[in-house]
């Protein structure tokens, strides 16, 4: 998590501390769809008060993560698919543009960091105990790429919007073979990057971002009371 020490808004940091901690709780689905979310017991969980656990959700909104029903409830929003293909849309477009410009580059740091996170991700390969580190390896792996090309605001961007795809990822995860296919992934990319073939990272790219798009009819028949 990150550190909030030294902040000039202590409403903001409390807010932000809140909003990442749900935000992961919701995208591991420890808050499954459809959760009740009650400002009261959050603000007393989390040791602090209404405005900033009001200001989280708002947030989380944005993120279309949670619905909020003034003077009423808040609610885990469900898994939208429409939403998901649009920001899928939006996350190949950038994704494959950021490793055709690491492939020009030849950027041997990055190729490094991502290689560590690969050698990381396998000592968690297929151990269901370390689906959630594994999972986190995967966002850091992405994370590192956009870095390497100073697109750091923009990886921000679109990972805010792609919560309901973080939750597919979370629903297939167990699947026998899916930590090596995500991993398999991610080595072509690299493998492409560090041999300055463009065309190759790109297609790499393109291929390890569809995997989830394709099985969303097979989970949501799996787990119906997860979509809208």
């Amino acid at each position: 998590m990150s550190s909030f020490g030294g902040s000039s808004n202590p409403s903001g940091s409390a807010a932000t501390r809140v909003y990442e901690d749900l935000r992961r709780r919701i995208i591991s689905l420890g808050l499954p769809p459809d959760s009740t979310l009650s400002r009261v017991e959050l603000a007393d969980a989390y040791g602090v008060s209404q405005t900033p656990v009001r200001e989280a959700m708002q947030r989380l909104e944005q993120d279309g993560l949670v619905r909020i029903y003034p003077q009423s409830k808040t609610v885990v929003s469900r898994i939208n698919t429409q939403e998901l293909h649009e920001n899928q849309f939006h996350r190949v477009a950038l994704e494959t543009e950021v490793v055709r410009r690491l492939a020009e580059q030849r950027d041997e740091a990055v190729v490094k960091r991502a290689k560590m996170i690969i050698k990381m991700q396998e000592s968690a390969l297929e151990d269901i105990s370390q689906i959630q580190v594994f999972n986190d390896l995967d966002r850091e792996f992405h994370r590192t790429l956009f870095n390497g090309v100073g697109m750091q605001t923009l990886h921000q961007m679109i990972s805010s919007k792609l919560g309901h795809l973080a939750r597919c990822q979370r629903l297939e995860l167990p699947r026998i073979g899916k930590m090596e296919d995500i991993l398999e992934g991610h080595r072509a990319i690299i493998d492409g990057i560090e041999k300055g073939d463009p065309e190759r990272s790109v297609e790499a790219m393109r291929k390890h971002l569809t995997g989830t798009i394709l099985s969303i009819a097979s989970l949501r028949e799996e787990y119906p009371d997860y979509f809208v």
